[in-house]
């Protein structure tokens, strides 16, 4: 069964409705989940905390994870995807206003796909958005 949900992993309101717009803008219209903070988004992924009896056999086609995060950061996040088998080839963008290179480095270290700073304009950020779905929802093939 084929899924193409987007998980978003994001604290900041402003930011949600950002890219969210900035997908509508760009015409994918994918369902997007929404993960407020660190301990939400393996709560999505395992199934368990206010996701406890999800479908399980329908994981994200694709996640975007913002590393600045209340509860638990994107670093820690990331962690946790790539030490369970379920998750582990799951397609992972980080998704950040760090400019960090210790970031960036841990990053790809523990197995993100790909690091992008968020541009502060929108018009950017929306072409950064579109130019990411069609990579990761349309011409990527991920594993099954």
């Amino acid at each position: 069964m084929e899924n193409k949900t987007i998980l978003l992993v994001e604290d900041n309101p402003d930011d949600v409705k950002l890219t969210l717009k900035a997908l509508e803008k760009s015409r994918i219209t994918n369902e997007v989940k929404v993960a407020w903070d660190g301990i939400e988004a393996p709560d999505y992924l395992f199934g368990t905390g206010t996701f406890t009896g999800r479908d399980m056999n329908l994981m994200p086609q694709v996640i975007l994870l913002d590393l600045k995060m209340p509860k638990m950061d994107g670093i820690e996040v990331l962690r946790r995807i790539r030490s369970d088998e379920r998750t582990q080839l799951l397609p992972v963008v980080i998704l950040t206003t760090s400019n960090e290179d210790k970031d960036r480095i841990e990053s790809y270290r523990l197995g993100a796909n790909s690091y992008i700073r968020k541009p502060v304009d929108f018009n950017q950020f929306a072409e950064a958005v579109q130019q990411l779905g069609l990579y990761w929802l349309v011409l990527n093939e991920a594993p099954q």
